[in-house]
C-alpha cells in the first residue's frame, strides 16, 4: 500500500493563536520521530509566520497571493516540493486567518480527487476568546471593533469545524471558559470543544488525541453567502512589508520589534482602527525574535525573544488591520522609521504590499461530502 500523508489543517481568525499552535504540534510529531512538513498561507509574499517556524528548525512551505481554497494546485504542489528531501509523514496546514469555506474547498477536493495520497484529520478551529465574547454576544454587548461583515466569517469558521479549540485557557478563569463555551454551543451545537492553551501546551494531549481520529470528519459543508464574505474580507488592510535594518553600533533587537508594534499600536488607537493581528520579526545571522499584537484591546507581547544586540538585521512586519490600506502603509512606515531612529539605526524599506483581499475564487468547490 502506497505511503499516505496526514494533513492536518488548524484553522481560526485572525490573531487565534494557529502559528504558536502548529510549531507545539510540529514539534510533539517531530519527537516521535515522524518527518513533518509545514505550509503557510497568505494574501501576499514576506509572512512572518513562515520565517517563525523556519527560525525554529521545521520544514515549511509557503503559498501566498491567494488563500488555500483560491490557490488549490499550488498547495498541492508545494506539499510535494516538501516531499523532495523524504516524504512527510505530517503535513501541517495553516490556512489565512480571514478565510473560511475551507471543507468545500479544501478538505473535500483533497478527499474527493487526492484520495491515493493524503489521509485527512479532523478539522480543527481556533477560538481566541475575546473574539468568541465579543462576535457570539458575551460581556460587552456582542459587538467587537469588526463590522457585522467581517463578524460572519467568523462565525462561519466555527460552523464547519469538527473541532473547536478554546485556546488561551490559560489566561482564563474557570468560570470565563465555561461562559465562553456556553455561547459556543448555542451558535454551534454538537461540536466538540477542546481546551488548549498554545502558549503553555495545555490541553495538547486532547488535541494530539483528536487529531489522530479517523472517521466521518469534514463533513460540514456551509451555506454561505459568499458576497458577505468577501465584502467582510475586503474591510481589512493588509500589509507585509520587509525592511533592512542598520544601526550605527549594535542596539537590542527585542526591544526594537517591541517598540514598532507598540507604536503601531498607538497609532492606529488614534485611527480607531481595529487590529486583527500585528507581527514582526527581526532576523540576524541564525537568531530571530517575533513581537506581536492580537487585537486592539490586547497588550504587545514579545513572544519569542532574541535575546541579541544586532547591528544590522532583517524586518519583517505583518498588519491586519479594519482601516484603509493606504493609511496602514504610511503608519507602518512612520512607526518603524521613528523606532529604528530611537534605536539608533535607519531603516531600508525593500519591499511593501499593501491592499485589500480581492473577492475568493475557489479552484473547486465540492457542495456535498464524500
Amino acid at each position: 500500500m502506497s505511503h499516505r500523508i496526514r494533513y492536518v489543517m488548524i484553522g481560526g481568525f485572525l490573531g487565534a493563536g494557529k502559528t504558536t499552535t502548529l510549531g507545539r504540534l510540529a514539534r510533539h510529531y517531530t519527537d516521535a520521530g515522524l518527518n513533518v512538513g509545514i505550509v503557510t498561507n497568505d494574501q501576499a509574499s514576506d509572512l512572518v509566520d513562515t520565517n517563525t517556524l523556519r527560525g525554529q528548525g521545521f520544514e515549511v512551505g509557503e503559498v501566498a497571493g491567494a488563500c488555500f481554497c483560491c490557490n488549490f494546485d499550488e498547495l498541492v504542489e508545494t506539499v510535494g516540493s516538501l516531499g523532495e528531501a523524504g516524504r512527510p509523514d505530517v503535513i501541517l496546514a495553516e490556512p489565512v486567518g480571514s478565510c473560511t469555506d475551507l471543507v468545500a474547498t479544501v478538505v473535500q477536493p483533497l478527499k474527493q480527487l487526492y484520495d491515493a495520497e493524503f489521509d485527512i484529520a479532523p478539522y480543527g478551529v481556533i477560538l481566541k476568546p475575546n473574539h468568541g465574547k465579543r462576535v457570539l454576544g458575551g460581556g460587552d454587548g456582542g459587538r467587537g471593533g469588526f463590522s457585522p461583515k467581517a463578524e460572519y466569517i467568523l462565525r462561519k469558521q466555527l460552523e464547519e469545524a469538527d473541532a473547536i479549540l478554546v485556546n488561551r485557557v490559560d489566561e482564563l478563569e474557570l468560570a470565563e471558559v465555561e461562559e465562553l463555551e456556553a455561547l459556543v454551543r448555542e451558535h454551534v451545537p454538537g461540536v466538540p470543544l477542546l481546551r488548549i492553551s498554545a502558549k503553555t501546551g495545555d490541553g495538547f494531549d486532547g488535541l494530539v488525541e483528536f487529531l489522530a481520529q479517523d472517521g466521518d470528519f469534514g463533513q460540514r459543508i456551509l451555506d454561505i453567502d459568499y458576497d458577505t464574505y468577501a465584502e467582510g474580507e475586503a474591510e481589512l488592510g493588509w500589509l507585509n512589508s520587509s525592511i533592512t535594518v542598520t544601526g550605527e553600533s549594535k542596539f537590542a533587537l527585542d526591544d526594537l520589534l517591541v517598540d514598532v508594534i507598540e507604536r503601531l499600536r498607538d497609532s492606529l488607537a488614534e485611527q480607531e482602527a481595529e487590529t486583527a493581528h500585528l507581527k514582526t520579526i527581526g532576523l540576524w545571522e541564525g537568531f530571530f525574535g517575533v513581537a506581536n499584537l492580537v487585537g486592539s484591546d490586547s497588550e504587545t507581547t514579545l513572544s519569542l525573544p532574541s535575546h541579541q544586540e544586532v547591528g544590522t538585521c532583517e524586518l519583517v512586519v505583518n498588519a491586519r488591520v479594519a482601516c484603509d490600506p493606504a493609511v496602514l502603509e504610511t503608519l507602518v512606515r512612520d512607526a518603524v522609521t521613528a523606532s529604528c531612529e530611537a534605536a539608533g539605526c535607519t531603516a531600508e524599506f525593500r519591499q511593501t504590499q499593501s491592499f485589500r483581499p480581492g473577492r475568493p475564487v475557489p479552484t473547486h468547490r465540492f457542495a456535498a461530502p464524500s
